[in-house]
Order: structure tokens, then sequence, then C-alpha cells
């Protein structure tokens, strides 16, 4: 790795431990306050680390599996020290996100494996997700890719020209008929445009309307059927957008879509500006989704790809990575 790449790592590192100031603080606060006092992790510490958990939105089942990780450690090594107790939990959470790392998204950079690379991006209104994919397409373009946006998202006001201001941000081309026109016509005419074009990757977005779910569904299975007649098995991904800010409210959301729609990753934004940070965790586990991204700033390029090890040693800062 180069000298001027270092940096960059640097940055980016920088930029996630920034993000997550706010969990973390909340986080090692609660924990700091628990252990106070004690030397060992006994039966009263794990029991006020299950609450702290749990209030900090990792979700009550995900909550429960890591407390039984811990509680096997505790049994196995008969004595454990509180000071050590940072240090386990970054052990056991990433070991739990990586049971959901099958697919690990590669660099932006790196190959794809169709051309283009088409990738559906759903979510409900408010959650980031016209920012996402005006942040993905500007990595994507950034990392050397051709880029073409769909805006298939018709149905909300405003969508299509929000996406279109990104798509002048990014520097990329966008194909749109205006509000109202038909989605799947959009979608359809995106990835021929991209294909006729030799375009690398389509970004096309989607209205989000959970209120009928059977229609969320008819449509968006519409849309995937246009796009796979122009490229085999497109989409080749489907990414859910949700705004990390809402806690529980967001692994709702996240069940419902995934009840509806063939979730292949997750896209978690607005983490800068939440201390409920531990909702990556839950969502990740209980769904068996990955988290592909992770949105720590408003910035263009403040949309990163996830690393568990990293986010885990940013939310725990003060400890040791764990690679």
């Amino acid at each position: 790795m180069s000298f001027f790449e270092k940096l960059g790592f640097k940055k980016k590192e920088q930029k996630l431990e920034e993000g997550l100031e706010k969990s973390r603080s909340g986080l090692l606060g609660k924990i700091g306050k628990a252990i106070a006092g004690k030397d060992k992790v006994d039966d009263e510490v794990l029991d006020d680390l299950e609450e702290i958990l749990i209030t900090s939105d990792v979700g009550v089942q995900t909550t429960l599996k890591i407390i039984e990780r811990i509680e096997d450690r505790v049994a196995r090594d008969k004595f454990l020290n509180t000071s050590e107790l940072n240090t386990i939990l970054q052990e056991e959470i990433i070991a739990l996100l990586r049971e959901n790392d099958k697919d690990k998204p590669a660099e932006f950079d790196a190959g794809l494996t169709h051309k283009p690379h088409v990738v559906m991006i759903v979510g409900v209104n408010g959650v980031g997700k016209t920012t996402t994919i005006g942040k993905l397409a500007w990595n994507y373009k950034n990392a050397g890719k051709d880029v073409v946006l769909g805006a298939a998202d018709t149905f909300r006001a405003a969508a299509v020209d929000q996406l279109k201001i990104w798509s002048e941000r990014a520097g990329v081309p966008i194909v749109q008929q205006g509000q109202n026109a038909d989605p799947a016509a959009v979608a359809f005419d995106t990835v021929s445009s991209a294909k006729a074009k030799g375009a690398d990757v389509v970004l096309v977005d989607t209205a989000g309307r959970l209120h009928n779910k059977v229609s969320l569904m008819n449509e968006l299975t519409k849309i995937k059927r246009v796009m796979g007649k122009v490229v085999d098995n497109a989409p080749h991904e489907v990414i859910l957008v949700l705004d990390a800010s809402t806690g529980q409210n967001a692994m709702q959301q996240a069940k419902a879509f995934t009840q509806a729609v063939d979730i292949t990753g997750l896209a978690l934004t607005k983490l800068d500006g939440t201390a409920k940070g531990g909702i990556v965790i839950g969502i990740s586990s209980e769904l068996e989704v990955p988290v592909k991204y992770i949105g720590v700033g408003e910035k263009i390029d403040d949309l990163q790809i996830f690393d568990r090890a990293s986010f885990v040693q940013a939310l725990f800062s003060n400890s040791k990575m764990v690679s």
C-alpha cells in the first residue's frame, strides 16, 4: 500500500469513528457505569450488559445471542476481568456478523460479473434512498466505472428531480420520463440504454410504498422481469436502504421489505446523526441479510463499504481491533 493509500485509509477510518461518535459515547458510557467497581464479569454485569445492548437498539434476539456467547466464554475461561469486556464484545459481535457475511461486496473498483451490473434500490420515503444512489454512483465513477441512473421512482413528487440533481453531482447520465411514468418502462429503457452504451453499472431507483405490500411486490416484480429481458439475471443486486436513526422502526421496515422482495443487501444511512448504531448489528443478525454500505455523513464520499471489524472497532474505539 502506498503512502497516499495509507492516508486515504486513515481518512476513511477517521470518518467512520466520527460518524459513530454518538453511538459509541452512549454505549461505552453505559458499559463503564455498569462495570464500575467490579472486577469480574458476573451475572449482574451480564444482566446490565443485556439491558444496555437492548436499549442501544441492538435488538432483543441479537442481544440474547451475544449474551449467550459471552456466558459460554465465562464458563469456559472460568474467570473474565471486566477490563476484558470490550474486547470480548468485539470478538463476539464480529463473529456474529461474520455468519451473515457470505455475500460481502467487492470494492467499487473490482471487476463485476455482468456488464452492465444492474442494481435495484428500494426503501421507503425519507430514508436517504436517493442520496444513497447518488453516492453509490459517485463511488463507482470514482473507481473508473461507467454508471447510468434510472429514475423509476415515478410515484413520489420530486423524486425524479432529486435524482437528476444527484446525477449532476456525481457526473453520471440519467434516464427518466418524469413523474407518473410507468416505472417498469423507465427501468427497461435505463438498462437498454446502459447496455447499448457499454456501461458498467446501472442503479435503478424505485418507489417504496409499504402501505400495500401486494402492490409493492407486484410493481418490483414487474420491474425485475423487464430488466431481466435486457440483461440476463438482472437485477444482480437488490439493495434496501434504511434510516439507522429510526432504530427498531428500521428493523420493522426491513422485515416488511424482505417479506415482499428478495433483498440481497442493506445500506444503513444517517449513522452520524444517531446514537442508535447498534441497529446495524441487530438487522444484520436477525435478517441474515448482509449490511453492504453505511452512511456516516452528508458529503458525497461519506458512503462506505461496510467492514465488520472496522465498524466494531469504531463502536468500541478504546479497544484493540480484532481482525
